[in-house]
Order: C-alpha cells, then sequence, then structure tokens
C-alpha cells in the first residue's frame, strides 16, 4: 500500500508531491504537448485546468486514501513549481508501475530521473520491491531518462494505450 504520509520527498533535481489545485492549468498544458499526446498513457484525450482540479479531487484523491494508486507531482526542488507527473499503479504483491512525463518547459536538465528516482524510494518505503515501466518504441526520450534512472529493459510487445491506441512498446524494470 502506498502511503501518501511519506510525501513530498525531493533531492537535488526534483521534488515529488501531491497534485495541488494550482497546478491544474500547468498540468492541462503539459498535457497539450504534442510529444505527451503522442507518447502518454493518459486515459483523458484532453485536460482542462477545470478537469484537472476535478480529477485531483476525484480519483487522485481516492487513489491515495486507499494507497492503489499515486497521481503526483514532479516540481522543481527551488520552487516548488509543478514540472510534470509521476503516476504509481497497478500494484500487486511487492511490485508496481511507473509512467511519466515532464513539462516541455523543464525537460533537458535530469528532472524525470530524478523524479523517477524518487518514485522508486516512495515506492521501496511502500513495500514494493521492483517497478516496472512501459514506453512506446520510437520514444526515445523516455528510453533514454528510463535507462538514465536504472530500469533495465526486459521485454518487447505490442499493448494498448488508455487512448486505445495500440503501439509497439518496450518493457522495463528496475529494483527499488
Amino acid at each position: 500500500m502506498l502511503d501518501a504520509s511519506l510525501l513530498p520527498l525531493h533531492n537535488g533535481h526534483a521534488r515529488l508531491r501531491r497534485l495541488r489545485h494550482d497546478d491544474a492549468v500547468a498540468y492541462a498544458a503539459g498535457t497539450a504537448d504534442p510529444d505527451v499526446q503522442r507518447y502518454g498513457h493518459l486515459p483523458e484525450p484532453s485536460y482542462t485546468p477545470a478537469s484537472v482540479r476535478t480529477m485531483i479531487d476525484g480519483d487522485v484523491r481516492a487513489g491515495l486514501e486507499r494507497g492503489d494508486l499515486a497521481v503526483l507531482a514532479i516540481a522543481r526542488p527551488e520552487t516548488d513549481e509543478f514540472a510534470g507527473s509521476l503516476v504509481l499503479f497497478n500494484l500487486a504483491e511487492d511490485r508496481g508501475e511507473v509512467g511519466f512525463w515532464v513539462h516541455p518547459d523543464h525537460r533537458g536538465g535530469g528532472m524525470g530521473s530524478a523524479a523517477l528516482d524518487l518514485g522508486a524510494q516512495f515506492a521501496r518505503r511502500a513495500g514494493l520491491a521492483r517497478l516496472t515501466a512501459r514506453t512506446a518504441t520510437g520514444n526515445a526520450a523516455s528510453r533514454h531518462v528510463l535507462t538514465r534512472a536504472g530500469f533495465v529493459e526486459t521485454a518487447r510487445a505490442m499493448g494498448t494505450a488508455p487512448s486505445g491506441h495500440d503501439l509497439n512498446l518496450i518493457h522495463y524494470e528496475r529494483t527499488t
């Protein structure tokens, strides 16, 4: 079970915390980015600030309360400004799956791999020994970030994104 009382977590390059209403505008803008639209495994085709606030008050809060879903904010450690999202889901026994995206204004500085390290720390403190991740074969940036964060490729297979699109996926795994 994920334990929200362990949040926030931070390191020199990222902060991992609960999503807040004041993140809604940046979250919605980040999900409109063409790369996030193309490669992200987002359950909704588009987001508005209002729909993000509704999501925070609904599924995000409920998942954290149950301890089986964590939709979190990646933030700049020095300002706490929203910089992306990290999700822990598909929890089973000693493992879970992680997904992430970084807002275009915050890419290229190690934010993604730093956030994945924090996600692994959060998962370990919750009793999970392994994290898995998937990304599209064409998503070179995410592949690089996952590898930099210690994930190792384990398989390649077709899969279906939450949007319903079929994708060629690379599966990764990392110990926490």
